[in-house]
């Protein structure tokens, strides 16, 4: 079995990170068996490698070893592709054609982008990972293939799954063993190795002397995201090595392209499967809850004050609950002694029929007497107003009640009320 190192030398593979070692090591001794391997990671971060190392280690390496992307294939033909299809199986079927599948019997297929898959061609290859049977489109004759599947994918399986993206039965098939390589921002050490890498390799393409970095600019080239990862990195070094006739790059020059080195925020990651109203619509709906429950809290200490006229009483049973719709929430009540003041409700006895006083007890009886004088005389004005209309509109109540404004049925009551 080949080391580590000797393998990465092999197939060109920098770095000398963890993540990437524990990679490379399990790509090694996954490779003599037949076991099925899904290579995760992030778009970039040379997911193609870790095939290419099982396949080359394997005892299939004699036979053929065939790249797919699933992304790439239209949806329509990718059965097609991958399982081959019989003469007139569809329009443009002039002949019969053999299926990756069938062309890489004994041999390994990579299906890069798997998470990209339709749901029927699913259906298809999990039935080739459990019996190595395989239709091709158009026929009814079972054929039989004998193919490592190793498959790769920057998509986050367990959620295509939950979304109804992927079948959780192919993925447990896939990914009987998992490889997952990490992005190239958790390679710091690996970063400045990779781009010198690069540098050398354009510099011999384009025949032009190889570029170095500044002290600082390393220290820009090492701190940067690299949401690409390495492909990213590499485009970058071609760019430099084509564009720039000084051999020397500084700081400023890397500045030029590194895009958002300006910007000291973070990034927001917009999830491009939800809508931008759907989180509106939850925070909107959790801000109707929580009032029709504060809502239902206040309806219930109102219950209490009505039921219960002793205010203190309420208050000592109720306080955690005054303080939940008042104390949080409206900053202009700082105390449960002023909230209670606001809600206080006339006690049981200050509602009952209120006595007629003695005079010498109270000194302000006469303005009882002036308020029932006033109510009498404001009784006797409007039944004289109601009298005199009618009378200057010969008994007409319509008429009588737009002079008085005031609907038709209103002054048929008051006419009823006042025996008229």
């Amino acid at each position: 079995m080949e080391g580590i190192q000797t393998t990465k030398q092999r197939f060109g593979i920098i770095g000398d990170n963890p993540g990437l070692n524990r990679a490379v090591e399990k790509s090694i001794q996954v490779a003599p068996t037949d076991i099925s391997v899904l290579v995760t990671g992030e778009s970039g971060v040379g997911k193609e490698s870790i095939p290419r190392i099982i396949h080359s280690l394997s005892h299939r390496k004699h036979n053929k070893y065939i790249a797919v992307n699933c992304g790439a294939i239209p949806e329509g033909t990718i059965d097609s592709e991958l399982f081959g299809h019989e003469k007139g199986a569809f329009t443009g079927a002039t002949t019969t054609r053999s299926g990756y599948f069938e062309e890489a019997d004994g041999g390994t297929i990579f299906l890069d982008e798997v998470g990209e898959l339709p749901l029927p061609t699913q259906v298809r290859l999990l039935r080739v990972l459990e019996n190595g049977e395989f239709l091709k489109v158009g026929s009814s004759k079972t054929q039989k293939t004998d193919v490592r599947i190793v498959a790769a994918t920057n998509v986050q399986m367990f959620e295509a799954i939950k979304e109804g993206k992927f079948r959780e039965d192919l993925y447990y098939r896939l990914s009987t063993i998992e490889i997952g390589l990490p992005p190239l921002r958790d390679r710091k050490g690996d970063i400045h190795l990779l781009f010198r890498k690069f540098a050398s390799d354009f510099a011999m393409k384009y025949k032009m002397p190889t570029i170095r970095l500044s002290e600082e600019a390393i220290k820009l080239l090492i701190a940067y995201r690299w949401s690409g990862n390495i492909r990213q990195l590499r485009n970058v070094a071609e760019q430099i090595s084509v564009l720039e006739t000084n051999r020397e790059v500084s700081a400023e020059t890397m500045h030029n392209y590194l895009p958002d080195t300006g910007s000291r925020l973070p990034a927001v990651i917009k999830n491009k499967e939800q809508s931008d109203f759907s989180n509106e619509r939850e925070i909107l709906y959790k801000v109707l809850f929580d009032m029709k429950a504060d809502l239902n809290d206040l309806k219930k200490l109102t219950l209490e004050l009505m039921k219960n006229g002793n205010t203190k009483d309420v208050r000592e049973e109720n306080e955690s609950l005054i303080k939940k719709i008042y104390d949080d929430d409206d900053d202009s009540y700082e105390t449960v002694e002023e909230v209670m003041d606001v809600l206080q409700i006339p006690q049981k006895e200050e509602i009952q029929p209120v006595k007629t006083p003695e005079p010498a007890a109270d000194p302000y009886h006469f303005a009882e007497e002036i308020e029932e004088e006033e109510t009498l005389s404001l009784h006797d004005k409007e039944l004289e107003l109601i009298t005199k209309s009618l009378e200057r509109h010969k008994g007409k109540r319509k008429a009588a009640a737009q002079e008085l404004g005031i609907s038709e049925r209103t002054l048929y009551r008051k006419i009823k009320q006042f025996d008229l």
